[in-house]
């Protein structure tokens, strides 16, 4: 997976696309990896009484002035950089699948499209379909600043959420060649489901049996791959034991597996989208 040689840039033109900007020309300048920014030019139904609802159009003066707006955007925001433009018909999702499918690429970057307390409960619809559909890693972020911590560019600190699954030791690696890569400081985490709490039986000692379990896998696991990284666990909830964490080690990006690279299932799969919309700082799902 690393390093990252063509990175997948979808643009709408949005606020929150354009501020996941200097994220872009960062990575692409760091792996000297090539760029394409994609747009989707959605199609409009043809009008109401024409019988035809699933019959769609799109004007050719309509899809020029896309070409040329996306030409426009990327010699404003990538100067100096040589960047490839594709624009394709249809709904973005299934648009930034089709491309990654014929063109390749590494890396998708994109933005959550979320704000404030919003941004909690809501997961953009393409965000979403694009994490389920595209094989290769995502990095999704809205590069803002969330409660109080503004994430670094470069990279300074990385934090890696590992479940007991498969692919626990390929995102280990990949967080790590990350993190090596950028001279930055990488931190484990690991969030462990302890019993619900009974006033008929006593479960602390079963609770600190699993937490104490937990910490013993992650020293073997680290111990194997010879990575030197303070690591911690949590019977949190796996979105705000995530969040916390990133906020306590003053997180730039996170790591999580998606399962897609090993073709096993990942626990924190389940957990992404929740991940995705607490985190205060951008998320590699890999």
């Amino acid at each position: 997976m690393l390093p990252f040689r063509k990175i997948v840039f979808p643009v709408d033109f949005s606020n929150p696309c354009h501020a996941i900007i200097p994220y872009v020309r960062d990575s692409v300048a760091h792996f000297d990896a090539q760029l394409m920014l994609v747009h989707a030019n959605v199609p409009l139904p043809v009008l109401p009484g024409d019988f035809a609802v699933a019959n769609l159009i799109v004007p050719e003066d309509d899809r020029a002035t896309q070409v040329e707006h996306l030409r426009r955007f990327a010699a404003d925001s990538f100067p100096g950089m040589q960047v490839d433009t594709v624009v394709e018909t249809g709904e973005p999702g299934r648009v930034i699948h089709d491309i990654v499918r014929r063109h390749g690429g590494d890396l998708v970057m994109m933005p959550t499209h979320g704000h404030g307390p919003l941004r909690r409960l809501l997961l953009g619809s393409v965000t979403a379909k694009v994490l389920h559909d595209v094989s290769p890693a995502v990095w999704t972020g809205v590069g803002s600043v969330f409660e109080g911590h503004s994430p670094a560019i470069p990279y300074k600190s990385v934090l890696c959420a590992l479940d007991q699954s498969a692919e626990a030791v390929a995102v280990l690696r990949a967080s790590s060649a990350l993190a090596r890569s950028y001279g930055a400081q990488l931190f484990l985490f690991h969030a462990v489901q302890t019993p619900p709490p009974t006033g008929e039986i006593d479960v602390s000692a079963y609770s600190k049996e699993i937490v104490e379990a937990a910490n013993a896998w992650l020293r073997e696991l680290k111990g194997s791959e010879g990575i030197d990284a303070s690591h911690s666990v949590s019977d949190r909830s796996v979105g705000g034991g995530i969040r916390e964490e990133a906020l306590r080690r003053k997180a730039d990006l996170i790591v999580v597996g998606r399962g897609h690279a090993q073709g096993a299932v990942s626990r924190l799969w389940s957990h992404l989208y929740t991940v995705i919309r607490e985190s205060p700082c951008p998320v590699l799902s890999i």
